[in-house]
């Protein structure tokens, strides 16, 4: 293969991964389930993503892009008392910033926190796409031929 059809090859093998990587980050989604105490599945560690789920755990379409974990109890011990929460928020949050802090609700403490991104409301912290990550090697590659 000569190097002008390997350069048209990495190129079109770019752009369409950008393509991809755009049209995947225009759908957000949001992990969705509820569960008290240590057996529910919604609980942290959270062992889940978009291809390992089981039927009490969903990754629904959120229109807003904004999820939500909300825990609700104390965790001294009385591990059955805790309520965890993963939902999308309708919309976005007043000041449009992602945070965790205490709330009142009602008459109740809740720990909660705001995400903006696909599938944010895992207990782990937003990893680059791997698309991403592509890219600029096959621009330095494309780069070292000339």
């Amino acid at each position: 293969m000569d190097t002008r059809r390997l350069t048209q090859y990495v190129i079109c093998v770019c752009v369409i991964l950008t393509t991809v990587t755009l049209a995947q980050g225009q759908i957000k989604r949001c992990f969705a389930c509820r569960s008290r105490g240590a057996l529910g599945d919604c609980k942290d560690p959270f062992r889940f993503n978009s291809t390992h789920l089981v039927p009490g755990v969903k990754d629904e379409p959120c229109a807003s892009g904004w999820c939500s974990k909300r825990i609700e109890g104390k965790k001294d011990g009385k591990d059955h008392d805790l309520a965890i929460e993963r939902q999308c928020l309708q919309r976005s949050p007043p000041d449009d910033k992602e945070r965790c802090s205490e709330a009142l609700v009602g008459h109740r403490k809740i720990f909660i926190c705001f995400c903006y991104g696909d599938l944010c409301n895992s207990a782990s912290g937003i990893k680059p796409s791997f698309l991403l990550l592509f890219i600029p090697l096959a621009f330095q590659m494309l780069s070292s031929r000339f």
